[in-house]
């Protein structure tokens, strides 16, 4: 069958489908998750929440506080402004309140503000103090009754009931060996359920038994039941949950009435109630039965059901409510065997109900007890007709009435305590309880998540995942194996592809492509409706358990042009099985092949040809493609790229039908048909949260006529309106050189030239003048001791300017910090007298290029309190700085094609040296062969074939998922354009023009470059902060650390015998502290390393033994006790007397050097020590910053030996040290200026004794006689 010559209007590019199935109902708008979920909260959430607790009443019943209405107001920035000024989206919550004195009658109205509420964007996100968020869906169990199954050690089946609510107590009943029913109340010991049954009123046990009928599991209850009356049974229930009380018959009412039927205590919801009434209907537990007597409608007198027939599902509905209009609750129905059975109802209470009733708890302990004899179903609590979906509207109204409800405690307090007469409602309400529930929910819920903004789909699908972790959800480590497997109710509704692959598998998915979700938070998928055969287009949404009951055919069965199944017997799903059924039983048929998958997941053409395993990788590498600068749709596509780009809202769609008036790349005008102009702002090179680049280009010209909703610019990662996640780049699966070995990935030069994979990447900088206790930070160009070659690019407010090339280590913004007038020493005083005042008395704490970064300044902006910008507390500017860098494709970034085929470049060939065709074309990419068979992603090598022969046809396809390209068709297209029908070719060295020995496949791949990238990675350490504890380096290149010599490491350095570099690892490079600073210095002096001293970590073992009460001495080689250097125990002193701050801070520790120390009264050094708590990596040590040591807390900004030649000069002089050495010498020391002088001199006392093992400590001389 040749393809289907239709044409898709995809975006502006028609494409070639392959697709044989006609869609019936197009996609929905894919995030409308969020946006409906957050519209109903709006709408209905927070006046139900209001509702939920007005009016509140004082303990006399004196005054009444009344919520009225409510109206949100404009928000005060727009979603761009907030973004750059670091403040949340949100508009004024205000609230008309009514208080109501009974007494005076007086009523007093008014508005009350209620603090800034959150505001959804149009893309579905949340701008939170400036950083757009996303709200991800909670999977939570629903409330309602469950029954379970379990096998006891005897293999006696056990079964339990748990009446789950919303919120409140739960209610679990169970049988055991002996066939009795036992009953906990809230988790607490068990008790005969009859006691709980008395309690509800039907006190003796006669009640009871006529209540179940003869029943010889209510028999053996009451045989172990000490109590006899209604009474009783309270007071034993009241035993249970208030043990150490005394017990009266009130309390015990009082409490067994607030626990189960007090709304404000207990709430089952409007799905706990559905659920609830669904399970104990009469109608669906007679299916299966015969009822002894006729049921009949009392409306209309006929019977809906003879005596001894049998009932059939399709009646089931009719039955409950007939039944329950009649107010029958119970009725007597025969089983297969002609046993009777007792079938009680729970008289189907309203939707309005959400307590619990006595009926429910009655016909809970009724179905328990028909589930001993057999009758009944037992649930599976990861059906997803068990399981909802607390979407972003849920979420919200949780927390919002969290925090009306402590609001609530604090107006009844209120009422107590003021003047009833002057009393006002806005006197009574303290709305900061409110705000911070709703603040709490937003900034630091593990539902509220930092958007991933790597690309248009990765922002998309998190808009749709779904998640079952968060509170009141499940944990990672108590999650077994079957919450997290795919179930057959996941059809439709939860894609079983996308998934992470990690702790989280199974725990966090994907909404799937029609899924919908119901008012029960319910999810829906859709289905075409099919009558005795005869397939129509008339659609039904079924939720998960209602899918159950239905017989539903596959969307590629086949049909004839009226619609009808052309097979007699039709393969279909019902419940968890395929079947092979008559065509005339079918109830239902899927409306698309990709209703069953992900946005992401439907994306990978030819997914039916790859394993899950790797399509799974290879939905979830999509969403790390990053945007490339020039963007290009795939040759082979699934025919959704469109909607996907459209739905994710990073491209422009015309508001209205008209004509193009003007476009540049920052504005797009159109004249309207009513004559009204519409302008459109692009977004130019902005930062995404991932530090991609967003940028929107526009792709329509003037004078062309657009249509409403039609695309006329584009955004990153898409082309003409169409999703562009990589390239089309010609491959050829060969081993060459062995360069492909584990999955590498070999490319030509061309692929660097010409800017194929070429990114741009851009990152954010920010520096603050905060109020300190000495005085103000200033931003300024006049930094001390910084030559006039570092500042050439600061404006004369001392920040960078725009434009400029910055290198790591380069100064972005200019800014000293004052410091503290500390006691001078001698040698202070006498530079002071010396060279005047010239030293001023701040220090440089500049904002600089991190290690490893570099590029262009793009864009700076500057945020002050003169100007009327609101910063934070204690900041008086605050300045931007963007930094753009070009990233070209290089060795060691990770490519991926759509079907989990990874790699890492390994090698970057020139043009000329790579394999050539036949015609001379080199080949841009190398992959290897043998990643195909064992991986079992053979889409990879259909679509190098049908990319080829669409490239030389010149027209892109679309080969959807589950109703693609076949192989016939993929070699039709290859013979029609001339090429070898099995897309292999003989290919030639391009190194010395030989063919190669086999034909090769060779074709158009799509390829993405991920965001892994090898310039993030790389990172080199010399010296740097250490962990205060253990004093070993930190580790990861956020903290700047080292690279850790484990355990494994070290055995095969002793397998070997390498002792010496051994030794050196385990003490010098790591935490010996004394042995490290020498070693640098003997390295800087050209000497011979030190013999190593004691590691800190051997220490520290010995102190905690001593701790532990063991008296633990060092011996050495002839048994004579060592000291084990008491001197530099203490951390403190160490650093004392090295003159240099040894003490680096653990990686996440915030810390406050205003806490730690007094002479550094300061707060900012947090931003300055590369403080790893405020997102920036630390300072790099060989930067030369010029640093006091007394001043810095962290060793990443200290050599070594803990002295710069410039610290010493800034401190001090002003002067260069190079040039002034022996001037200084003279005057300070009458003698040679030797490094190791100043560093005493820095550390204040001691000299170093080159004979002894370290740093003696004269006791007895004053400091100041040293020198």
């Amino acid at each position: 069958m040749a393809a289907v010559e239709v044409e898709l209007e995809t975006g502006r590019r028609p494409r070639l489908s392959f697709a044989k199935i006609e869609e019936v109902i197009p996609l929905p708008n894919l995030i409308e998750v969020q946006q409906k979920s957050y519209q109903w909260f709006l709408d209905e959430g927070l006046v139900e929440t209001f509702h939920d607790i007005s009016p509140i009443q004082d303990f006399t019943g004196n005054l009444i506080l009344e919520f009225v209405d409510y109206s949100l107001g404009e928000p005060k920035y727009s979603v761009e402004e907030c973004k750059q000024r670091d403040v949340t989206y949100a508009a004024p919550l205000k609230v008309r309140v009514r208080l109501i004195n009974k007494e005076t009658g007086e009523v007093k109205e008014q508005e009350v503000f209620m603090g800034d509420f959150p505001l959804m964007t149009e893309k579905g996100t949340f701008i939170i103090n400036g950083a757009e968020r996303v709200i991800v869906s909670q999977l939570v169990r629903s409330p309602g009754v469950y029954f379970g199954r379990e096998v006891d050690s005897n293999g006696k089946p056990i079964f339990t009931a748990s009446i789950i609510p919303n919120r409140g107590a739960w209610l679990e009943f169970e049988t055991d060996a002996n066939d009795c029913l036992w009953v906990r109340v809230d988790r607490t010991r068990k008790l005969p359920a009859t006691v709980l049954l008395r309690a509800l009123g039907y006190g003796t046990n006669a009640r009871l038994l006529e209540l179940f009928g003869e029943n010889e599991f209510i028999r053996n209850t009451l045989e172990r039941d000490n109590t006899e009356s209604e009474e009783e049974g309270l007071v034993e229930i009241y035993k249970r949950l208030r043990p150490g009380e005394p017990p009266t018959v009130e309390s015990a009412r009082t409490l067994f009435e607030t626990l189960f039927f007090d709304p404000k205590r207990y709430d089952l919801a409007a799905v706990g109630r559905h659920k609830i009434n669904k399970k104990l209907a009469m109608g669906n537990r007679l299916v299966g039965l015969r009822p002894a007597s006729d049921i009949v409608d009392n409306d209309t007198g006929k019977v809906v059901v003879a005596a001894g027939d049998r009932v059939d599902r399709r009646l089931a509905q009719r039955v409950t409510e007939v039944l329950a209009r009649s107010g029958k609750r119970d009725i007597i129905a025969l089983d297969e065997e002609g046993r009777s059975l007792k079938i009680i109802g729970n008289g189907q209470p309203p939707l309005t109900v959400k307590t619990i009733t006595k009926e429910d708890i009655v016909a809970t302990v009724n179905y328990l007890v028909n589930l001993l004899t057999g009758i009944g179903q037992i649930d599976d609590i990861d059906h997803l007709g068990n399981r909802r979906l607390k979407s972003v509207g849920e979420l919200l109204q949780n927390q919002f009435r969290i925090g009306l409800s402590r609001m609530e405690r604090v107006v009844r307090e209120r009422m107590t305590i003021q003047d009833v007469d002057v009393i006002t409602p806005q006197a009574l309400i303290n709305i900061r309880p409110v705000v911070a529930a709703v603040k709490e929910f937003f900034g630091s819920s593990q539902l509220s998540q930092f958007m991933d903004q790597t690309n248009p789909l990765a922002e998309l699908t998190h808009k749709r995942r779904l998640s079952a972790l968060g509170p009141g959800g499940l944990s990672r480590e108590r999650a077994g194996f079957e919450v997290r497997d795919v179930h057959h109710s996941h059809y439709g509704r939860m894609c079983p592809i996308e998934t992470p692959e990690g702790p989280n598998i199974g725990l966090i998915g994907s909404l799937c492509t029609y899924a919908r979700i119901n008012e029960f938070g319910f999810i829906e998928t859709p289905y075409r409706r099919v009558e005795n055969g005869q397939v129509t287009n008339d659609i039904a949404y079924l939720t998960a358990d209602e899918e159950d009951n239905y017989i539903i055919a596959q969307a590629n069965e086949p049909l004839d042009e009226n619609g009808r199944f052309i097979h007699a017997r039709v393969s279909v799903r019902y419940k968890d099985e395929i079947l092979m059924v008559p065509a005339d039983q079918v109830d239902y048929m899927d409306v698309s092949p990709k209703q069953l998958v992900s946005v992401a997941t439907a994306l990978i053409p030819f997914l039916e040809n790859d394993d899950a395993g790797r399509a799974l990788m290879g939905s979830n590498m999509q969403r790390q493609a990053v945007p490339l600068l020039r963007t290009e749709a795939p040759l082979v596509g699934t025919g959704i790229e469109y909607k996907a780009a459209i739905d994710s809202g990073v491209v422009v769609l015309a508001r209205n039908s008209g004509i193009v008036t003007r476009v540049t790349s920052e504005e797009i005008v159109i004249k309207t048909d009513n004559g009204s102009e519409d302008r459109y702002k692009l977004l130019k090179f902005q930062r995404s949260n991932q530090g991609t680049c967003i940028n929107q280009k526009p792709i329509v010209r003037k004078g062309d006529r657009v249509a409403a909703g039609s695309v006329i610019a584009d955004g990153p990662s898409t082309d003409h309106g169409e999703l562009a996640l990589g390239r089309n780049v010609l491959v050829a699966f060969m081993p060459w050189e062995g360069y492909n070995y584990e999955d590498a990935i070999l490319i030509s030069e061309k692929l660097v030239k010409e800017d194929i994979f070429t990114s741009i990447h851009i990152e954010e900088y920010e520096a603050e003048a905060r109020d300190t206790k000495l005085g103000s930070e200033e931003i300024t160009r006049d930094i001390p001791n910084v030559g006039e070659e570092a500042l050439k690019d600061l404006d004369e407010r001392g920040i960078i300017r725009v434009g400029a090339e910055v290198r790591p280590g380069d100064i972005l913004v200019g800014k000293v910090t004052p410091k503290g007038e500390t006691e001078l020493t001698a040698e202070e005083r006498l530079l002071r007298a010396i060279f005047g005042e010239k030293a001023r008395e701040v220090r440089d704490t500049s904002l600089r290029v991190p290690h490893g970064e570099s590029g262009k300044v793009v864009a700076v902006h500057v945020f002050s309190r003169e100007n009327g910008d609101e910063l934070g507390p204690g900041v008086n500017k605050l300045v931007r700085v963007y930094i753009a860098q070009k990233r070209k494709i290089s060795e060691g970034d990770k490519m991926a094609g759509r079907h989990g085929n990874k790699g890492v470049i390994a090698r970057i060939l020139p043009e000329e040296d790579m394999p050539f065709l036949p015609d001379g074309t080199p080949i841009e990419v190398v992959l290897n062969p043998l990643g195909v068979p064992s991986r079992m992603n053979l889409g990879q090598v259909l679509e190098t074939h049908l990319g080829w022969a669409a490239k030389v046809a010149g027209t892109p396809v679309a080969s959807p998922v589950f109703d693609g390209a076949l192989e016939n068709e993929i070699v039709e297209m290859l013979k029609k354009q001339g090429l070898p029908e099995n897309g292999k070719t003989i290919l030639y060295d391009g190194r010395t023009g030989e063919p190669f020995d086999n034909p090769v496949t060779v074709g158009y791949a799509y390829l993405m470059k991920l965001l892994h990238l090898v310039d993030d990675k790389i990172h080199a350490r010399s010296t740097g902060p250490y962990s205060l504890v253990t004093q070993q380096p930190l580790g990861g290149k956020a903290q700047f650390g080292g690279q850790r010599f484990g355990e494994m490491e070290v055995w095969a350095l002793e397998a070997y015998g390498a002792a010496y570099t051994l030794q050196e690892l385990l003490t010098v490079k790591s935490d010996d502290v004394v042995g490290r600073v020498r070693t640098y210095e003997a390295i800087v002096k050209g000497d011979n390393v030190p013999e190593p001293g004691v590691p800190e970590s051997f220490k520290v073992l010995i102190k905690e033994l001593q701790s532990l009460g063991l008296d633990v001495k060092v011996l050495g080689e002839h048994a004579e006790e060592i000291e084990i250097g008491e001197s530099d125990d203490d951390v403190g002193e160490t650093a004392k007397e090295l003159g240099i701050d040894i003490e680096g801070r653990e990686g996440d520790e915030p810390y406050s050097p205003a806490e730690e120390r007094e002479d550094i009264e300061d707060t900012e050094d947090i931003e300055d020590t590369g403080d790893i708590g405020a997102d920036k990596e630390p300072r790099d040590v060989y930067d030369e910053d010029e640093v006091d040591v007394r001043d810095v807390q962290d060793v990443s900004e200290v050599d070594e030996e803990g002295f710069d030649k410039e610290e010493f000069t800034e401190e001090d002089s002003g002067l260069d040290i190079e040039e002034k050495e022996d001037e200084l010498d003279d005057e300070l020391y009458g003698g040679d200026l030797d490094e190791q002088d100043l560093f005493d001199e820095e550390a204040g006392a001691g000299e170093y004794d080159e004979d002894s093992d370290g740093y003696g400590i004269d006791d007895d001389e004053d400091e100041d006689e040293d020198v």
